[in-house]
Formats: C-alpha cells, structure tokens, sequence
C-alpha cells in the first residue's frame, strides 16, 4: 500500500485517529470502531489494506445476514421522503 505523507486530496496533514466507520450489507448496519489516518483539512480518511478487506469481511458478513458474533446495539429506521 502507498503510504502518504500529506492527504491526497488536499494535501492536508494526516493524523493517526480513531473513527467510526458505518458498513451496510443487505438490510443491516454495522458500525466498526477502527483508526484511520484523518486529514484535518477536509477530513478525508485513509484506511490500510487489512482495514479495508476487514470492511469486505463485515460486509459479506451482513449481506449473508451471519451476524451471530455483532453486538445489537438498537434499531435503525428510514424516513418516508415526505419528511424532506
């Protein structure tokens, strides 16, 4: 993987920081708690390669609907568009 000095994007500074991502898979909703290099100029993360193929594990995972082993955490809902 490149490694990256300043952000790709807007070549910010990059600091090593804890986050939290959202990955969805199917009708469900995990939320990962992981670090990430964060730029503090426009907040893009950068993520490693095993990050990123934990991410595809979750999903497929979700998708498969074999979330035995994740923690609910509460109930997630969508809003008619009429609210918008």
């Amino acid at each position: 993987m490149e490694t990256f000095d300043k952000c790709p994007i807007c070549g910010g500074k990059l600091i090593e920081k804890a986050v939290e991502k959202l990955l969805r898979g199917g009708p469900h909703t995990a939320i990962v708690k992981i670090h990430a290099k964060v730029c503090l100029n426009c907040g893009e993360r950068l993520y490693s390669e095993d990050t990123v193929r934990y991410f595809e594990k979750i999903r497929r995972k979700l998708k498969k609907q074999e979330i035995s082993d994740f923690r609910p955490i509460g109930q997630s809902f969508e809003v008619p568009t009429q609210y918008v």
